[in-house]
């Protein structure tokens, strides 16, 4: 299984290479089902192996001039309040059983991957739609925008915190269908903006937990070279073609994820 596990790791970090995001909602599911690890534990692992590969992918967008660092902050900076609210009080607040119908019991382990599963559907309706143009568009940071895109920076932090995901399935058609960006630039500003958010909420939380360091640090380098091999690979390859497929993998799993939790 962990054979599985790593192969699936370069997987995560070849989609962030290529499409920007979508890659980091895979990852608690692997770290879960895979390498056995526990709900809370692998969202923490989560935002480690996430926040290290977008740094990673958005170098190579950083050297090109492709990322726009006022959007970060105007995008950033909520959701690394957020992250930080929702790791410090929100995650503590919840009981560890938090619902209970006759014999079947909804734990916090349960009730967190079914957020994770429903946010899988919603990111795999948004890859599997009609892509969005990748025409250059001029910028448009009006401060209607810029508000709507601070508030939906809060929204991206809350989940990020809660369930580990870095949110790029969100953060990508903010900055393009808000803000108005060029998708090449939407795609290097939302891995600067995912690696923050992520490593920030790692560090939030990294005291109260005890880290098996040698396995995240294993995990998170082969996800690093994927992010390096999906880099390249959008050179010649459109990656925003490949969103639909990518779309439907993640729309199959999070109803495996829903199936397993609830009736099996």
């Amino acid at each position: 299984m962990e054979i599985i596990g790593y192969t699936a790791a370069v997987l995560i970090g070849v989609s962030l290479g290529l499409i920007g995001g979508g890659g980091s909602i895979l990852t608690v599911p692997v770290l879960v089902y895979l390498f056995g690890i526990d709900v809370f534990m692998a969202t923490e692992y989560s935002l480690f192996v996430v926040g290290i590969s977008s740094l990673v992918g958005s170098i190579s967008y950083f050297k090109k001039g492709l990322i726009n660092f006022k959007v970060a902050l105007i995008f950033g900076i909520p959701s690394v309040i957020s992250i930080f609210l929702t790791r410090l009080y929100l995650l503590p607040l919840i009981p560890e059983e938090v619902l209970k119908i006759q014999n079947f019991t909804v734990t916090k382990n349960i009730f967190l991957l079914l957020i994770f599963a429903v946010l899988m559907i919603l990111a795999s309706y948004k890859m599997i739609r009609k892509s969005i143009s990748e025409k250059s568009l001029d910028y448009q940071t009006g401060k209607n925008s810029a508000f709507v895109a601070a508030g939906q920076g809060l929204i991206v932090g809350i989940l990020t915190g809660l369930v580990g995901a870095g949110g790029g399935f969100m953060i990508i058609p903010a900055l393009v269908n808000l803000l108005k960006i060029p998708m090449k630039i939407a795609i290097g500003t939302s891995l600067v903006i995912i690696s923050i958010n992520s490593l920030i909420g790692f560090l939030s939380s990294v005291n109260h937990v005890q880290i098996q360091w040698k396995l995240l640090i294993s995990i998170t380098g082969i996800a690093v070279a994927g992010i390096i091999i999906g880099s390249q690979i959008s050179k010649k390859i459109d990656g925003t073609k490949l969103k639909p497929a990518f779309g439907w993998f993640i729309l199959v799993m999070g109803i495996y994820i829903i199936t397993k939790e609830i009736f099996l």
